[in-house]
């Protein structure tokens, strides 16, 4: 485990206090997670078993840190014979594909960028992003729409110089593979100027923002050190484990799952390239390869509890967790009487690393997200930017008087003033509004712009959708505020309900009384909608804001 040699005192901790207080990372100069971490356990431990990786065709393989260190080389002569340097933008668009660690490590040891993005890009949002983030290199999996996407962008792409694919041949693309077997193995960790230092940008993610073109997050080289906490102390993965993340590689969650702290805390990681998600077959790989720690969004916990858990064999998962939407306690309940295991749910943004979390010496509170992780000055927050009282609902921001947490991003890639504009005053705003209770456990409302102010009350999306879950007739629902003369704005619920049940004015009327009793009659939905699907981005987060902006455009009847 080679975390400990970056954490300045000690390794382990009795409670969660001591974990908050006494937690410390010492930063090398010149840190490069390639070289400094991935090529160090080659030399090490060369046997040992980093990437587990497995796809819908029945295609497996299994990869040492050792073979990971010549498929990392190979591949970053590849990128320099193309005319990739220190500091040129390569978008990597590989969904869950073996190579996308061969070209991030690759990258790394150059001390180009990389950009990873999600498989589902049209042209419109490939040309946007290879023109805001001056992209030199496409690198992407042999899907032939996903490509031609690509190709019917290019005229707009001008900073693009090399398409790449893995191996199908394509008129004006590189096949990577066709190269890959005459490549050197060995590549030199780059001197003087071309080395990497730690302020220097390694990577960028584009946010999946739920309105408005994303924001580009850039993260320097000491960003992997601040996912120790992450995977170490949150997701609790096993030294000689296998953890699994359920993210496309175009996410910012991959990197919290798949590559940086997993590697830091010894445990290899699990990537099973779907096409699409099914249930059944998640839970097949997971017995098949014998999971240890788990990490998925509470749709998927949703999803897999709805399928079943009982005929699979997930004796050896250990630890599970959850993030980028708020766990529901129905669906913390049902997973913990179908398998024993409490989920931990944890916050945190692509701007940030595990910023909140349920960790050991705590009790958990299904619920609630936690308490702040180490390193980060968490306060709840109101307009005003002053402390709210216990129990009163603000902004979750973070404080950065005594400096800007490890792990936390460098700002905005092109975007001085943007950057300025969020660390205005030494607070970070999040744009989430939460409430800590009593005993310091903080509690997630909903963003800053999906309240609802209905007769005078504020009320939180989320509690109304943890309601409305609990039925049995609703497998996915989404609520927002509708504009109403006599109360401000009147709750609706846009539901899509699961096969058996009809969608229809009884089911309404027994869903409103049904949430009635489980909250406070004043946040009942007071229109119903049954839909098909939800809107959502392409990573997967509802678009509250869809909802609202069709509903100003037509008008809502009251049930």
């Amino acid at each position: 485990m080679l975390f400990t040699k970056f954490l300045k005192e000690k390794t382990t901790y009795k409670t969660y206090k001591d974990l908050k207080e006494n937690f410390a990372i010492t930063i090398p100069d010149n840190f490069n997670f390639a070289y400094d971490v991935a090529d160090e356990y080659a030399s090490m431990e060369a046997n040992r078993k980093a990437l587990v990786w497995c796809d819908d065709n029945g295609d497996e393989k299994v990869f040492t840190f050792a073979d990971l260190k010549k498929a990392s080389d190979k591949t970053a002569n590849f990128l320099v014979q193309h005319g990739i340097k220190k500091g040129d933008a390569v978008m990597l668009i590989l969904r869950r594909r073996y190579e996308f660690w061969f070209f991030m490590l690759a990258l790394h040891k150059i001390g180009a960028i990389a950009v990873p993005a999600t498989s589902q890009l049209l042209q419109k949002d490939i040309e946007y992003r290879t023109n805001a983030a001056d992209i030199k290199m496409i690198v992407t999996l042999d899907d032939q729409e996903l490509q031609k996407q690509i190709d019917l962008a290019m005229n707009k792409s001008p900073s693009v110089k090399t398409l790449v694919a893995m191996q199908k041949e394509r008129a004006n693309w590189v096949s990577f593979h066709a190269e890959y077997d005459f490549l050197s193995t060995d590549f030199s960790r780059p001197t003087g100027k071309q080395a990497t230092e730690n302020h220097d940008i390694m990577l960028i993610y584009f946010t999946s923002g739920t309105s408005g073109q994303p924001k580009m997050v850039q993260h320097d080289f000491t960003y992997p050190l601040g996912h120790i906490v992450t995977a170490k102390y949150w997701q609790k993965v096993v030294d000689g484990g296998l953890h699994l993340t359920v993210a496309e590689t175009g996410w910012a969650k991959a990197v919290w799952g798949k590559i940086y702290g997993q590697w830091l805390a010894g445990s290899a990681v699990f990537a099973y390239d779907m096409v699409s998600f099914v249930p059944g077959k998640l839970l097949e790989n997971m017995a098949k390869y014998k999971v240890t720690t788990f990490c998925a969004p509470p749709t998927i916990y949703r999803y897999l509890i709805k399928h079943g858990l009982s005929k699979y064999d997930l004796s050896n998962l250990q630890h599970c967790t959850t993030a980028g939407e708020a766990l529901n306690p129905e669906i913390y309940n049902q997973f913990f009487e179908q398998t024993g295991l409490k989920v931990k749910e944890g916050y945190g943004q692509t701007e940030l690393t595990l910023t909140i979390g349920n960790f050991d010496g705590m009790e958990t509170k299904p619920g609630s997200m936690g308490m702040p992780a180490p390193g980060y000055n968490i306060d709840i927050a109101d307009t005003e930017g002053k402390s709210c009282a216990l129990g009163e609902v603000g902004e979750i921001v973070i404080r950065l008087e005594k400096g800007h947490p490890f792990g936390m991003f460098a700002g905005y890639y092109n975007d001085q003033k943007l950057t300025e504009e969020v660390f205005a005053n030494n607070l970070y705003h999040t744009g989430d509004t939460a409430y800590r209770d009593k005993d310091g456990y903080i509690w997630f409302v909903g963003r800053t712009d999906d309240m609802i102010k209905s007769a005078g009350y504020r009320i939180s999306p989320f509690e109304v959708e943890s309601a409305l879950l609990k039925h049995p007739a609703v497998l996915e629902c989404a609520v927002t505020g509708v504009a109403d003369p006599k109360r401000t704005q009147i709750v609706k619920a846009s539901i899509v309900v699961n096969p058996g049940h009809q969608a229809n004015q009884k089911l309404s009327q027994e869903i409103q009384e049904f949430v009635k009793h489980e909250t406070a009659a004043y946040k009942f939905p007071r229109i119903i909608e049954f839909v098909k699907e939800l809107p959502k981005t392409i990573s997967g987060k509802i678009r509250r804001t869809e909802i609202r902006e069709k509903d100003n455009t037509k008008k809502g009847d009251s049930l």
